[in-house]
């Protein structure tokens, strides 16, 4: 679908993309790095898009600029009157940008320049579109990152994986390169902070490859995960969905559409093992006297409620508000979940009851188990789908 492309051969002119927003103490040295890593056969630019950064991102670059002349890369910078998120400040680099080939990347440090050459490198060597600097692809990972944050990070890629049909290991990277002309005639809709997510929905047929490296926390400055964060991927990845939904709709093949529908299920069944898992370990964990099978039915009970509005909605698409509609299907869904429920509290009381497995590892075992069939019995009989389309 892509032209193949020689890149030493052909001397492509590489663009360096590096939103900033109040990265004074980072900037300088990440544009020296770049500089020192560059292969020399590349022409490069590297391009600032600053958001008016309350710290003066912007004007030390401007200094820099006029004390000193970069050899075998341009910078140039952009300044922004306001801060307008991530993803938009990269396509705005990105038409600014001169080269053929974009890297992009953040400027903490988290994203480091000596894997920019293995980057081009592999766009060579395997003809591919997209080159993804991956934190889950083997030999790849993440330092000093809590729990909690490994934790949301892989349910955001499982989410991203399963609801949008995106075959690479690691689509929640910021840290990325492609063939500018692979954009042509897209439009983007810039929310968030995960472009390349959008682009992989809106790229298909672009041949990836991925290449593995340690994502380090930054040493200077504060993290930009925060709740706006969470809340513009959700609806990122809900109009990618919608955008992705339209696509589907054309096509005729009833398997494609059927596992389109239980990747969206499991999906819900994902973020449902996530509430039942932390309601029961955190009322089990909190509350002493509070046997752990106890712990576990809330568990369950929570799980199952989020899980009927999100499939209702969301995988089955069922927008009727009717209360008796509701109360029937709600009662449908919680009687087969049920099934698995008993399955579940059964095998989590006799795995520790009868071979002393501690309670995380037998309830992880237990929700595991408790998800298979409901597909089919809440798709046909729940939701009034026919088990095959």
């Amino acid at each position: 679908m892509y032209s193949e492309t020689n890149l030493i051969e052909n001397k492509k002119k590489v663009s360096i993309i590096l939103p900033t927003y109040n990265e004074s103490q980072n900037i300088i040295q990440i544009l020296k790095s770049i500089e020192e890593h560059l292969p020399k056969n590349f022409k490069a630019e590297t391009i600032v898009v600053d958001d008016n950064s309350p710290d003066g991102t912007g004007k030390i670059v401007d200094d820099y600029l006029n004390f000193k002349k970069i050899a075998n890369n341009t910078i140039d910078i952009i300044h922004r009157t306001t801060k307008s998120g991530l993803a938009s400040a990269i396509l705005k680099g990105i038409q600014h940008a001169t080269g053929e080939i974009i890297v992009v990347m953040d400027s903490d440090f988290s994203h480091p320049p000596q894997i920019i050459p293995k980057m081009l490198e592999s766009l060579k060597k395997y003809h591919s579109d997209i080159v993804i600097a991956s934190r889950y692809a083997k030999g790849g990972s993440i330092e000093q990152w809590t729990l909690k944050r490994k934790l949301m990070s892989k349910l955001a890629t499982k989410i991203a994986k399963s609801s949008l049909n995106v075959s690479a290991k690691d689509p929640m990277s910021g840290f990325f390169l492609f063939k500018k002309n692979l954009l042509h005639d897209l439009k983007f809709d810039g929310i968030g902070y995960k472009l390349l997510l959008e682009i992989l929905v809106k790229t298909k047929g672009a041949k990836i490859t991925e290449v593995p490296y340690t994502f380090t926390n930054r040493k200077f400055g504060s993290s930009k995960l925060g709740l706006d964060v969470i809340f513009n991927y959700g609806k990122s990845v809900f109009k990618l969905y919608r955008y992705g939904k339209t696509i589907e709709s054309q096509e005729p093949r009833k398997s494609i559409r059927f596992i389109s529908k239980a990747a969206r299920f499991y999906t819900v069944g994902l973020s449902g093992f996530v509430v039942n898992y932390l309601v029961s370990l955190l009322l089990a964990g909190n509350i002493p006297e509070l046997w752990f099978v106890h712990a576990n039915i809330y568990g369950i009970a929570a799980s199952m409620t989020t899980n009927f509005f999100l499939n209702k909605f969301w995988t089955f698409e069922d927008r009727s508000l009717k209360p008796k509609k509701i109360i029937v299907q709600f009662l449908k869904f919680i009687g087969f979940s049920s099934l698995g429920a008993l399955l579940q509290l059964g095998i989590v009381f006799s795995l520790i009851d009868q071979y002393e497995i501690s309670f995380p590892v037998a309830l992880f075992i237990g929700v595991l188990s408790a998800a298979f069939g409901n597909f089919i019995l809440n798709k046909k009989l729940t939701f009034k789908e026919k088990t095959w389309d």
